[in-house]
């Protein structure tokens, strides 16, 4: 039995195969929009919590692709996860939030916000 084929070597300054794809190269704008989406549709949910497959039809995306995007999210300390039986709700980190969106607003606006 062969093993797996070792990748063919790249020449200098070319990308490898997993950074070409178009999904990896999206723009940051595009990224931060994408997740912009995802924290206001668990915000606007009953109660401030969403599951998975609340989540499915309005991201257009599969199951597993949100999940993967919640992992991704609650990994990074964004959401919470809470199990209830065989169903995973997903909710805000409020100071999570509020820290990103210190660090989105420009410093003029912040010194504005502070002193209300």
């Amino acid at each position: 039995m062969q093993g797996t084929p070792r990748p063919a070597a790249r020449r200098s300054g070319e990308q490898p195969a997993c950074l070409a794809r178009s999904d990896v190269r999206a723009r940051p704008a595009e990224r931060v929009g994408a997740v912009e989406r995802v924290l206001r549709l668990i915000q606007a949910a009953p109660e401030g919590e969403a599951s998975v497959s609340d989540l499915t039809a309005p991201l257009g995306l599969s199951q597993p692709t949100v999940s993967h995007h919640l992992r991704i999210l609650t990994e990074a300390g964004l959401l919470e996860r809470e199990k209830r039986g065989v169903w995973a709700y997903y909710r805000l980190v409020p100071s999570a939030i509020a820290a990103i969106a210190d660090l989105l607003t420009p410093p003029c606006k912040r010194a504005t916000k502070k002193i209300r």
